[in-house]
């Protein structure tokens, strides 16, 4: 692939990444439509990362077959294998197959000015309705909303999947103001002419959050609901109808290693699993068992140990180091623990047995009741820190305005 870092002379997007490239975006994978045409070509000897095509067809039972020849084949006719970051030096080892923007991503932007993204930014920032606009909260609003969607539609012609918005962490307890942030954002798309089949958009699987998923989904709306950490919050989300559901299994081992009380993870400790393995298997059984429409992705993949034990899970986010170790192996290993069995599938789901309280239907109070510390304190940390690096983007956006020669 022959990409390039250097910002393009003209608005347009130059689709061309320079192997000089140092910066890191944060992705996440959703395979849907296929990619528009846009100027770069791909050496077919690198693999790209998929499981399967959009539809999702069940992968076969086992992997080893003709052509994959490493690990990482192997594991990819599974689930959806998604860097955790993409790398700009790394797209031709591990191309990305979606993305998301993000407030963090914005900060990043912003501290390399020669990225093929700051253009999206500053067209932001020169944004005469914005500008026009009287208090100085309502203009930086503006300009963050801009420089998403901008941001966005230019990932939108990088890479083949959908692109995940990250809706503003501030606003996780308020439904109607989700919603109308929704709403905002999926205007300023249509206005640079993104398909609304491309997009997701990310927001914390509070109560409120996961009522204004049940919200835009009836809309036609697809949403990405994320910080779950509970069975509780992944029924309610796949209730609402959330097209992605996303559990962070590293960070619910980390948890339980430091603290204790929490009955869910307590369960999973004394059946002799992995609190975070747990989650998934038994909410990816709930989606599929009870037909929901839902996919769930797993995020904070810390080793191939992790990666072995979920597949089939509709998608895996793991490191470019467990990526890398994946490709550099031969996929035939004598190795049990990394035997290539597919260990979660819709059929193996309709056998799983869920308690009467597990299968209620889920309302404020009762998700309330159900949620753990763990995942009390994950959730409520993960919004914090969502929502203090969209303050930092406003202020450093107060700060930069206006830009230079506009």
């Amino acid at each position: 692939m022959a990409l390039s870092l250097q910002s393009p002379p003209s608005p347009t997007l130059s689709a061309s990444i320079h192997q000089k490239g140092r910066w890191k975006t944060l992705a996440a994978g959703f395979s849907v439509s296929p990619l528009p045409a846009v100027n770069f070509t791909l050496r077919r000897s690198i693999p790209r990362i998929y499981a399967s095509s959009s539809s999702f067809s069940s992968p076969s039972s086992s992997s080893l077959e003709a052509g994959e020849n490493n690990e990482l084949d192997a594991v990819s006719a599974f689930s959806e294998i998604v860097p955790d970051t993409v790398v700009f030096d790394d797209f031709e080892r591990f191309p990305p197959t979606a993305a998301t923007v993000s407030s963090a991503l914005l900060l990043g932007i912003c501290g390399l000015p020669d990225t093929i993204f700051r253009n999206a930014v500053d067209m932001a920032l020169a944004d005469s309705s914005c500008a026009g606009l009287e208090t100085t909260e309502s203009r930086l609003s503006c300009f963050f909303n801009k420089a998403m969607v901008n941001v966005g539609g230019d990932l939108v012609k990088l890479v083949p999947g959908r692109v995940s918005t990250e809706v503003d962490a501030r606003l996780a307890y308020d439904t109607n103001a989700i919603l109308r942030k929704v709403h905002d954002l999926l205007r300023l798309y249509n206005e640079i002419d993104v398909p609304h089949d491309r997009l997701l958009f990310k927001i914390p699987a509070t109560w409120q959050g996961i009522e204004a998923a049940r919200l835009l989904e009836s809309e036609g709306i697809q949403t990405h609901l994320t910080f779950v950490y509970s069975f509780a919050q992944a029924a309610a989300a796949a209730q609402a109808g959330a097209s992605v559901i996303q559990i962070f299994v590293g960070r619910l081992r980390d948890w339980a290693r430091n603290h204790s009380g929490d009955t869910e993870i307590e369960a999973a400790i004394k059946s002799g699993e992995d609190p975070g393995l747990a989650l998934v298997r038994r909410s990816y059984n709930y989606i599929h068992k009870y037909g929901y429409k839902s996919k769930l992705m797993a995020a904070a993949v810390r080793n191939k140990q992790d990666l072995f034990s979920l597949l089939g899970v509709d998608y895996v986010i793991a490191p470019l180091k467990v990526l890398q170790s994946l490709k550099d192996s031969p996929a035939i290993s004598d190795d049990e623990k990394y035997s290539f069995v597919r260990k979660l599938s819709p059929e193996t789901a309709t056998h799983y047995n869920f308690t009467n309280k597990e299968l209620v239907k889920w309302d404020q109070l009762s998700l309330a009741s159900a949620m753990g510390p763990a995942s009390v304190e994950l959730l409520s940390a993960g919004v914090e820190g969502y929502a203090n690096q969209a303050k930092r983007v406003e202020e450093l956006f107060g700060k930069i305005w206006p830009p230079p020669n506009v």
